[in-house]
């Protein structure tokens, strides 16, 4: 088993700390600029700081005063107008289907109602036959897309490699439905399989790659703040090391999503921090030439059948709708140009609340999903499918056009 940087190429490892955001500069502009309200000549500093230096003072000076805004209509109407100029009118979904294959996990995060020791009640590991059914069924419903994330499941193994079993799950999916694109494996359980083989990171990317996986999740990254992290998940891949697992995924030509898990115990500063941070990624890609970050996704915080002593200290059970779509609309305004689509969790926020984000600056209603455990077993109340036909009517419900994509937004044909 290999730890700490091994499992990195040394440019990646380098380049890691590069990109990551300190949020202890940011966190220290608090006490060194008054916050405004935010107007277009801010706007246009911002943007000009990013294209400079995304992890300058200066940015940082300017990202504090944004992540410092209230929410309100001015905060609205400037993230609405710039989703507009950037990405348009038309609201886009995908028809996918979501296999959490597994719940079965090592790790212990502070937030995580999913995750099962083996042996406990609830806890389940899907067999690939069963897996194939449900890929099939989704080939069958018109769905091109199967987004496959589990649990760190040290048992799931092929002839005793990790590796071989990633590998062959994703064989089996692509005979079971052929064409549908593999959206599969969190950088977390990547940089997992590496280091229970022995193996570079490198070496399981380019087998999966040949297995057949299209694009990777970029979830585990909950907030890229070591302070924060040290609380709610210290198990998991640190913020450095989830920056050089992207990294690489990029330059081997596969593009990710990108997330921010808020609304618990992070402040503004470690909310900028991670912003800034999938800027410095993105800005990483294209000067490569690579592909980079596809779409980036708020993921409120479920505290319902959260593990006991975060419920308490956050207080709530379900987000609180009105700071998300404040920060909704932050997140729009600081990624401006680099991240571009946007997309609210209907899981999360409810439908009626993933709605109300397209007037904050979203321009995507995500997908279909059919069937999800991981935010339904933390007791969201958005349910776990949406018909396309439901998602449609949502986009045309705020007088929006709507459109099916891919997974990487080109037109389904």
């Amino acid at each position: 088993m290999t730890s700490g940087s091994e499992a990195f190429e040394p440019w990646a490892w380098r380049d890691s700390a590069a990109v990551l955001a300190p949020v202890e500069a940011i966190a220290a502009e608090q006490a060194s600029l008054p916050v405004e309200p935010w107007d277009l000549e801010q706007q246009e500093q911002l943007r000009d700081c990013l294209r400079r230096n995304a992890l300058s003072p200066q940015t940082f000076q300017r990202a504090h005063a944004l992540l410092h805004q209230q929410g309100g209509q001015r905060l609205q109407q400037q993230a609405d107008a710039l989703r507009r100029a950037l990405v348009g009118e038309t609201v886009s979904y995908v028809r996918n289907r979501n296999l959490n294959f597994t719940n079965h996990c090592v790790q212990h995060c502070s937030f995580c109602a999913f995750r099962r020791d083996p042996d406990q009640p609830g806890a389940y590991w899907h067999r690939i036959e069963e897996l194939q059914h449900r890929a099939s069924e989704a080939a069958n419903t018109g769905a091109s897309e199967l987004c496959l994330q589990g649990g760190l499941n040290t048992a799931a193994r092929l002839n005793g490699s990790m590796l071989g079993y990633y590998a062959a799950l994703l064989r089996a999916l692509r005979d079971a439905a052929p064409g549908l694109h593999l959206h599969a494996f969190s950088p977390q359980e990547l940089l997992f399989i590496a280091r229970e083989d022995g193996i570079s990171l490198q070496s399981v990317l380019e087998s999966l790659c040949s297995a057949g996986l299209d694009s990777v999740p970029g979830t585990a990254a909950e907030v890229l703040s070591e302070p924060v992290r040290h609380q709610l998940c210290p198990e998991k891949l640190t913020a450095r090391e989830w920056c050089a697992v992207v990294l690489q995924v990029h330059r081997s030509g596969l593009p990710s999503t990108s997330t921010l898990m808020a609304g618990h115990i992070e402040a503004p500063a470690d909310r900028a921090a991670h912003l800034l941070t999938l800027v410095a990624l993105q800005q990483q890609a294209r000067q490569h030439q690579v592909p980079g970050f596809s779409e980036f996704v708020l993921l409120p915080f479920i505290g319902a059948n959260a593990p006991a002593a975060l419920r308490r200290r956050v207080g709530r059970d379900q987000p609180d709708r009105a700071a998300m779509l404040a920060l909704t609309a932050q997140s729009r305004l600081l990624l401006g140009e680099w991240i571009v689509n946007h997309q609210p969790s209907w899981v999360k926020l409810t439908l009626e609340g993933a709605t109300e984000a397209l007037r904050w600056g979203c321009n995507d209603l995500g997908g279909t999903l059919m069937e999800e455990s991981i935010t339904s077993m933390a007791g969201a109340e958005g349910g776990t499918s949406q018909s396309a036909s439901a998602l449609e009517a949502a986009a045309r419900s705020v007088g929006r056009p709507v459109r099916e994509r891919t997974t990487l937004y080109g037109e389904r044909r």
